[in-house]
């Protein structure tokens, strides 16, 4: 399944606030379609699904993409929901996202594949590439990337940084300090309906 491509303000209205996902909000309150007005009560079903939707929408991740990091966080020890958040969060344009570099993940995902981000003193260009602790995260010094940052600046909507990410708006390098934790994940949703979701699935 390909990433989503239409209105964005029609999933807002749907699942709620998405801060990767776009920065706009919508003046209308209800669902989307034509019985948007009536309010349909959700099976259990049909809640799981709708935080499954959050996350892969939030995140800009497919369906398949989402399988695998469940499978991955399975293997880990730990909580298996709190590990999906920390694998999608410690992904490369969530980390530029939240450092408040691009607007949206989705953004973010544009300025990595241009080669204007720099892991490490090293240019990469996978978006879903794993930061770890200790990571240093910059902008390529070129003046083409520079300015496509400082637009970006411009209209991106993050006003403080999470606590395990630090950065310098003048030299524009960040630091990723250490695993993100639940408290920090800036997302509405219950990452154990998703878990739930998978459990026959995967």
């Amino acid at each position: 399944m390909s990433r989503y491509r239409g209105p964005r303000l029609r999933i807002i209205r749907k699942l709620g606030e998405l801060p990767g996902f776009t920065s706009k909000s919508s003046a209308r309150q209800t669902p989307p379609g034509q019985h948007g007005t009536s309010v349909k009560k959700l099976s259990q079903y049909g809640i799981r699904l709708q935080e499954k939707q959050k996350l892969r929408f939030n995140y800009g991740i497919t369906e398949s993409q989402l399988i695998r990091y469940v499978r991955k966080a399975r293997k880990i020890k730990g909580s298996t929901g709190e590990i999906l958040l920390q694998l999608l969060e410690m992904r490369l344009d969530n980390i530029v996202f939240r450092l408040g570099i691009a607007p949206t993940i989705a953004a973010a995902r544009q300025l990595i594949g241009h080669g204007h981000i720099i892991v490490n003193n090293e240019k990469v260009t996978i978006p879903s590439y794993e930061c770890k602790p200790k990571d240093t995260i910059s902008v390529s010094k070129k003046k083409h990337s520079r300015n496509v940052v400082s637009n970006f600046f411009e209209t991106s909507n993050i006003n403080t940084i999470p606590i395990h990410l630090s950065f310098n708006k003048e030299t524009l390098i960040g630091t990723v300090n250490n695993i993100v934790n639940r408290q920090s994940v800036n997302l509405n949703l219950n990452e154990l309906l998703i878990v739930e979701y998978y459990s026959r699935k995967v």
